[in-house]
């Protein structure tokens, strides 16, 4: 990437939102190093469990039974909250560390792995919501993030977006039924669904605690009006024809990851 140019872009969006107006300009830079770093087990591992190191559910370890991963916003929130509750006794997860590094490491260690993958577009779009950074900084680091996972694809189950959000069930069966294991099976109804919601909001509010209007750095995982409002106003960024060999390049990995089978059809 053009940093010069990338610097000249981010400053523009900074420029017509004051929302983006209070993103400092070392958050590009922030997001590009974290994405590089992630995509790596020998550089991003150590420094994960250090960071983590008083937590035993982030970093995949000996003792985890389950990794839940996906590349940020892809709902792996919602999830990791669904799988959990489905569950009759404590299940050592992993979680949440948004880095292709933990993916391939759990795959190596031969531990149940699910990966959520969302569509490129709607992942860079929440993405750029979100960090306030550039349409091609989001889109290397969403295909970085999963083309280093592909050559392992045979150690992970793979969700879609649309089947975690619609009928997560039958993603726990095909793990179950992948690593002969014996987790307990969500039942995606409306009233569990919401219960799931109600769960990570309250999550969020304990991380958080309760954000002012309009700061959408640590935005829920979750819809919102606000973001839905930044995602049309980065929507052209994002279509410029200089990204049309990032945006078919990012389409064609999803495709290699995503079967058809895996998509939930109309109605």
């Amino acid at each position: 990437m053009n940093t010069a140019a990338g610097g000249t872009e981010s400053g523009r969006l900074r420029g017509r939102d004051p929302i983006l107006e209070r993103i400092p300009a070392t958050r590009n830079l922030a997001y590009r190093a974290r994405y590089l770093v992630n995509a790596y087990p020998a550089l991003y591992m150590p420094i994960g469990r250090f960071r983590h190191r008083h937590s035993s559910d982030y970093c995949v370890g000996p003792g985890t039974e389950i990794v839940i991963e996906g590349f940020g916003r892809a709902g792996s929130t919602f999830a990791w909250l669904a799988f959990m509750s489905a569950q009759d006794r404590p299940v050592r997860t992993a979680h949440h560390t948004h880095a292709a590094a933990q993916v391939i490491t759990a795959v190596r260690l031969g531990k149940p792995t699910l990966v959520i993958v969302r569509p490129p577009t709607d992942a860079t779009l929440a993405h750029m919501a979100r960090k306030g950074i550039t349409a091609r900084m989001a889109l290397v680091a969403w295909t970085r993030f999963h083309r280093r996972i592909l050559p392992h694809a045979e150690g992970f189950v793979v969700c879609s977006f649309g089947e975690m959000t619609t009928n997560f069930g039958p993603v726990v069966e095909r793990v179950n039924q992948r690593f002969g294991t014996d987790f307990g099976v969500f039942e995606h109804s409306p009233e569990h669904e919401q219960e799931i919601f109600d769960q990570i909001r309250e999550r969020n509010r304990r991380r958080f605690g309760d954000q002012p209007s309009g700061d959408s750095s640590k935005a829920l995982g979750l819809p919102s009006a606000e973001r839905e409002a930044l995602k049309e106003t980065f929507r052209s960024q994002l279509a410029a024809p200089d990204l049309e060999e990032l945006r078919n390049r990012a389409q064609r990995t999803y495709d290699a990851l995503v079967t058809p089978s895996q998509v939930p059809g109309p109605g």
